[in-house]
């Protein structure tokens, strides 16, 4: 199973936020521009990650870091 980085967590995490903030507003290339930054941030954290020793399968790292955002567990307390 992939490990994400907590760095590459908070990339997944900004690219999140910047798609909500930007589908919360009608559409314009303006509102769009930061979604898509952070989102290319993050794609292209996961290839950065992924290639490091020892080497990981690029799916299923953004797909843990995707899943840590998306679906955190809980915390047990």
């Amino acid at each position: 199973m992939a490990k994400p980085s907590k760095n590459l967590i908070e990339l997944c995490r900004a690219s999140v936020e910047a798609q909500r903030a930007a589908t919360a507003v009608p559409y314009s290339k303006e509102a769009w521009a930061p979604w898509l930054k952070a989102a290319e941030t993050f794609q292209a954290a996961v290839t950065a990650e992924a290639d490091q020793e020892p080497k990981q399968s690029r799916y299923e790292l953004e797909q843990a870091a995707k899943k840590a955002v998306l679906h955190p567990e809980p915390d047990g307390e």
